[in-house]
C-alpha cells in the first residue's frame, strides 16, 4: 500500500508551509532519507527527507501552494500500485485575536529594521472589528463585455438587485469615460487586456497608448510580498502598536579596542567587533535583568538566560539566528557560534529554534556606512541595541582636539519596562566595557 508523504512542521508556531521545489520527480526512485522536496517556512528554506524506500508515485501538492502542515503532498510506493484519493488539504482553523496575537510574539521569525514613522491608528478604529467586505456581483454578460474592453469592473456601481453590476452599468462606465475616444494601439490593448491592466488608466492626453505605456503600468502594478517579508510587516507593525519605544544614544571611543583586534586578527585570531559588542551586552544584560525581560503590559517575564539574537541581511529580508544561553559562553564561543549562524543563515540553513527564544537583540549596520539608526524591537524581548559605523570624527581629550574612531549605539526599549535612567545606565555600561581595554585582554 502506499505510504503518504506529509508536510512537516517546522517549528512549534509553523501552521502552513509552501514547497519551493520538488527534488524528485514522479516515477522517479526514492530511498529513505532522500530530500523529496524544500520548504518555505516564515523565514528559511527547510529540505523534507523522505521516510520510505520506493517510487514517486504521485505529486498532490505543486510548488508555490501554501498547505496547512501535516497535510498529504504526495505518495511513495511501488509501480501499479492504487494510489488513494487525496481530499482537500484542510485549511487551519481560525484563532481568536488573543490568540493570534501571543502566536505572533513566539514567532520563530525575528527582523529587526532601521526605525521607519511612527504609524498612528485612530483608537475608534482598533477598537472596531472589520467586518466582512461586501459580496461583489456582476452579471456574466456584464463580466464579459468589461473583459472585453478591459475595464475593471469593480470601479462600476451596480444597479440591478443587491448592487448587481449589469450590462448597461459597463455601458454607461464607458460612455462616462469616453471609452470610444480612448487612443490605444491594438497591441498595446491585447496586452493590457492579457496583463489583467485597466486601459482606461493608461488614458494619456491627445497621445496614442503603446506597448511601452502598458508595459510600464505591468512592472508598476502592485505584487504580493513575498512571505518572508510579510511575516516581518507583521511583527514589526505589531511591535510598533504594542511596544512603546523610547531611545537612547550614545558615543563610543572604538580607537584602542579596534587597534587591539588588529592586532588579534594579523596574528590568526578570527575575532571581530561584532564579538566584543556581543559579549559587552552579554554582561550588561546579565547586570541589568529588567532589560533582559519582556512584558504584556500587565506582568513581566524575567528571563533566567540571555539568549542573545543578532540581525544578519539575506535576501529579501532579515533573520535573527539566536545564541542560546550566551552568558556560559567565552569570547572565543560567542565568535564561533556567531560565524556559524550567519553562515547558515545566508544559506537559508537555519532550523526554527535557531531563530527563536531571544530576549534580547543586536542589529548591527557598522558595515554600511551609517552614521546612526535605530531599531524595532522585536515582539516577546524588551530591546534591541542598534550598532551604527565607526568613523573618524574631532573630539576633546584633555582640553585637546583630537581625532579618534568613534562608534554611535542606540538602545530601544519598551517603555512600559524600562525608564530612561534605566536605559542610560545599561547603555553607558555597555560603553564603559568596550572602552576598557584591560577587560578584553583577560578574554583573549
Amino acid at each position: 500500500m502506499p505510504n503518504p508523504i506529509i508536510m512537516p512542521k517546522f517549528g512549534q508556531m509553523t501552521e502552513e508551509s509552501a514547497i519551493v521545489e520538488w527534488r524528485k520527480k514522479e516515477g522517479e526512485r526514492v530511498a529513505k532519507g532522500d530530500v523529496l522536496f524544500t520548504v518555505e517556512t516564515d523565514k528559511s528554506v527547510m529540505e523534507a527527507e523522505s521516510f520510505f524506500d520506493g517510487v514517486l508515485l504521485k505529486i498532490v501538492v505543486p510548488p508555490g501552494v501554501n498547505v496547512p502542515v501535516q497535510s498529504v503532498v504526495g505518495w511513495i510506493g511501488e509501480p501499479g500500485e492504487a494510489i488513494p484519493e487525496t481530499p482537500p488539504p484542510p485549511r487551519p482553523a481560525a484563532k481568536p485575536a488573543t490568540a493570534t496575537a501571543v502566536a505572533g510574539a513566539a514567532a520563530a521569525a525575528r527582523a529587526p529594521v532601521a526605525e521607519t514613522p511612527t504609524v498612528i491608528v485612530p483608537a475608534a478604529v482598533t477598537a472596531q472589528t472589520p467586518s466582512a467586505p461586501a459580496r461583489f456581483r456582476i452579471s456574466p454578460r456584464a463580466r464579459r463585455l468589461a473583459r472585453e474592453c478591459g475595464i475593471d469592473p469593480t470601479k462600476i456601481t451596480g444597479s440591478g438587485p443587491g448592487g448587481r453590476i449589469t450590462e448597461r452599468d459597463v455601458r454607461a462606465y464607458l460612455m462616462a469615460h469616453d471609452y470610444d475616444r480612448l487612443r490605444i494601439t491594438p497591441a498595446a490593448k491585447a496586452l493590457a487586456i492579457r496583463e489583467g491592466i485597466d486601459v482606461l488608466s493608461l488614458r494619456k492626453d491627445g497621445e496614442r497608448v503603446t506597448v511601452a505605456d502598458v508595459e510600464r503600468a505591468i512592472a508598476e502594478k502592485p505584487k504580493p510580498l513575498s512571505r518572508m517579508r510579510q511575516v516581518i510587516a507583521q511583527r514589526l507593525l505589531q511591535s510598533k502598536l504594542t511596544q512603546p519605544h523610547f531611545y537612547v544614544t550614545v558615543s563610543v571611543d572604538m580607537t584602542e579596542l579596534i587597534a587591539y583586534r588588529n592586532g588579534l586578527k594579523a596574528s590568526g585570531l578570527p575575532y571581530t567587533i561584532t564579538d566584543f559588542i556581543s559579549m559587552a551586552v552579554v554582561r550588561t544584560l546579565q547586570e541589568f535583568p529588567t532589560v533582559n525581560s519582556s512584558t504584556d503590559g500587565k506582568t513581566v517575564r524575567w528571563y533566567s538566560h540571555v539568549n542573545l539574537g543578532l540581525a544578519v541581511s539575506i535576501e529579501g529580508g532579515l533573520v535573527v539566528p539566536v545564541i542560546h544561553q550566551a552568558e556560559m559562553l567565552t569570547l572565543r564561543e560567542i565568535c564561533d557560534r556567531s560565524k556559524q549562524l550567519a553562515e547558515k543563515a545566508r544559506a537559508g540553513k537555519l532550523t526554527p529554534d535557531e531563530m527563536s527564544g531571544g530576549t534580547f537583540t543586536i542589529s548591527n549596520m557598522g558595515m554600511l556606512n551609517v552614521e546612526n539608526f535605530a531599531a524595532i524591537i522585536n515582539p516577546g524581548e524588551g530591546g534591541i541595541l542598534a550598532v551604527a559605523s565607526t568613523q573618524k570624527q574631532p573630539v576633546v581629550r584633555d582640553d585637546q582636539i583630537v581625532i579618534r574612531q568613534m562608534m554611535k549605539m542606540t538602545l530601544s526599549v519598551d517603555h512600559r519596562l524600562v525608564d530612561g535612567a534605566l536605559a542610560a545606565q545599561f547603555l553607558n555600561s555597555i560603553k564603559q566595557k568596550l572602552e576598557d581595554l584591560d577587560l578584553w585582554k583577560t578574554m583573549t
